[in-house]
């Protein structure tokens, strides 16, 4: 050990902080420690002790320069021996620890001592070397910042060129699922249905737009006789499940349909043959035969809104039929009503989400009356687009909307 060594072995009281920095500042720069590491032990020791000299109490500082075979390192030690509670440690310059009464701190000293004592340089010089390392450290640390912020503004660069090639696939994506949407829409749909003396149009729009359909559903088809067969279906749910069951239906419809079972008993047959394989079906069915050349109009129902009539001249009416629908107790539908369709006139048939987009299921038929006499003398195919977009001006509660119009022509 060195004489300056053995000279830092030592104790002393200290009643003021400039008083306990500069003891700190000397003996560090007497044992040669770096400028910067001596500026973090004055301002730790300082820190620590600063609470106990405010309060006019005195503190201890002691340090202890040891070696051995391996390492040689100077302990420094801060006693308060009247704290009424022992000083935090955590958060300063130069970490330490607690040990017995004192706050300890254990630092390496340089290997090879350079000449010279503790008391060579002034305050003012050492407060300056500290200051010049301290600004070599700030430098240090700005070369360091724009050094991270060059890598990250290369990383952003990549990020940035990764998420046009995310946008890009995403937008491959989109467009092959619209695209899958688009032919399964297409699947489900019966096709366009051209019958001398009646046009026909369809308006469909889901719920949600992660699915091409729901379980509003509608078939039409042409009968041996002529006579035009229409069936709208709205099954319990949204997405792909209810469109399974709303196609269940439509096809037994159908079967029993071709099959000549009377239009009066289809809705309660398609329930005896659906129930036993599905015990959670439930769907309003809406049953309609047109006659194109007579004009004569028969519909059956089962719990469906019923359809709204619309003459020529303007005048209106719903065609109230009572049914029990698919999956309901006594399903089937109680009666069947019979009606003239003159030139010009315009039957609306639909599913709820046409008239109960808002709280008041009554409030949307008088809307839809009053949307439809005024649109009655559009072109056919522009009727049921323009009923729900009128409609859905608002929209609190959304669902499946389906809108079918049928017109007799002259």
């Amino acid at each position: 050990m060195t004489d300056q060594e053995a000279a830092a072995s030592r104790s002393t009281t200290h009643r003021s902080l400039p008083e306990l920095r500069s003891a700190v500042r000397t003996l560090a720069a007497g044992l040669r420690l770096p400028a910067e590491l001596r500026t973090r032990l004055t301002l730790s020791v300082a820190r620590v002790a600063e609470p106990e000299l405010r309060a006019g109490r005195l503190v201890t500082l002691e340090t202890r320069p040891e070696q051995d075979f391996v390492r040689r390192e100077l302990t420094v030690l801060l006693r308060a021996p009247y704290a009424p509670w022992p000083a935090p440690v955590e958060g300063l310059p130069l970490p330490a620890r607690r040990e017995a009464d004192a706050t300890v701190w254990r630092l390496p000293l340089p290997g090879t001592p350079g000449p010279g004592g503790p008391g060579q340089q002034s305050s003012v010089e050492l407060l300056e070397e500290e200051l010049r390392a301290a600004v070599a450290r700030a430098e240090a640390l700005e070369a360091d910042r724009r050094n991270l912020t060059h890598e990250l503004d290369e990383t952003n660069s990549g990020v940035l060129a990764l998420y046009v090639q995310l946008e890009e696939r995403d937008e491959q994506l989109r467009r092959a699922h619209g695209q899958m949407l688009r032919e399964l829409e297409d699947a489900l749909r019966p096709g366009p249905l051209k019958v001398g003396g009646l046009e026909l149009a369809i308006h469909y729009a889901p719920a949600g737009t992660d699915a091409p359909t729901g379980g509003d559903l509608y078939d039409w088809f042409q009968l041996p006789d002529g006579t035009v067969h229409i069936t709208v279906v709205d099954a319990l749910g949204h997405g792909l499940t209810s469109t399974r069951s709303a196609l269940n239906v439509t096809h037994a419809v159908r079967t029993l349909t071709l099959e000549g079972h009377p239009l009066e008993t289809v809705v309660a047959r398609t329930d005896e043959i659906l129930l036993p394989y599905d015990r959670e079906l439930m769907a309003t069915v809406q049953l309609v035969r047109i006659d194109p050349v007579a004009g004569r109009l028969t519909l059956a129902n089962g719990s469906h809104p019923p359809p709204l009539l619309v003459r020529e001249d303007g005048s209106a009416r719903f065609l109230e039929v009572r049914g029990r629908g698919i999956g309901y107790p006594l399903a089937g539908s109680e009666g069947l009503w019979h009606e003239e369709l003159a030139p010009g006139d315009l039957l609306v048939l639909y599913t709820d989400g046409l008239t109960e987009s808002r709280r008041d299921p009554y409030e949307g038929e008088r809307r839809l009356t009053t949307a439809a006499v005024r649109h009655r003398h559009r072109p056919t195919e522009e009727i049921p687009g323009a009923l729900a977009k009128e409609m859905h001006t608002v929209i609190l509660h959304p669902d499946d909307t389906l809108a079918l119009t049928v017109r007799r022509t002259r």
